[in-house]
């Protein structure tokens, strides 16, 4: 039996015709675009991550600044970082977030601890003293966002001289899924 090739066997329910080649090398390149405009979508941060740029805020009282991810995903632990500057003395330095910032955001912990926390007119407040002028006051917030929060959350944090406001941001932060 010399120059006789037997054709290939195939499974059942496969023809020849599938294993030939086919054409269309453009949908490879399509393929490889579209991957590649992810890539770069997600390199550049609109998936969540990157650093994070601090929001800040001066008054004649008081300077506030606000670094935490502005677009995060969800069920990602996060930090927050709140630096409070008196600028004239401040008796009862109260930090004041509204509770629906805070929604659905399981709050690990606060550090420094404030000397007194409350929860009143739809608002939590952190209560963290006296501040003379110059002095600074740095307060580090760990959390994690739970699963029922989609799409986003916004707010205004606030520094209070006990129920004086000083200076406020507006802080939004988007959460994809």
């Amino acid at each position: 039996m010399t120059g006789s090739a037997t054709p290939p066997c195939y499974p059942d329910g496969i023809a020849p015709s599938h294993a030939a080649p086919r054409g269309g090398a453009w949908r490879r390149w399509v393929a490889v675009v579209l991957l590649g405009a992810l890539m770069l979508a997600a390199l550049l941060g609109l998936f969540g991550g990157g650093k994070d740029r601090p929001l800040r805020a001066r008054a004649p009282a008081a300077a506030l600044e606000v670094a935490t991810p502005r677009v995060i995903r969800n069920g990602e632990f996060f930090e927050m970082r709140v630096r409070v500057t008196a600028r004239q003395p401040v008796g009862k330095t109260v930090l004041a977030v509204p509770a629906g910032l805070w929604r659905d955001m399981t709050i690990n912990t606060m550090i420094p601890a404030a000397g007194k926390e409350s929860a009143q007119d739809g608002e939590f407040r952190f209560d963290y003293g006296a501040l003379e002028p110059g002095e600074t006051l740095d307060i580090k917030i760990d959390g994690q966002i739970n699963p029922p929060l989609f799409a986003g959350t916004r707010g205004r944090i606030a520094i209070r001289d006990d129920t004086r406001e000083l200076v406020a941001i507006p802080l939004e932060i988007t959460v994809l899924p």
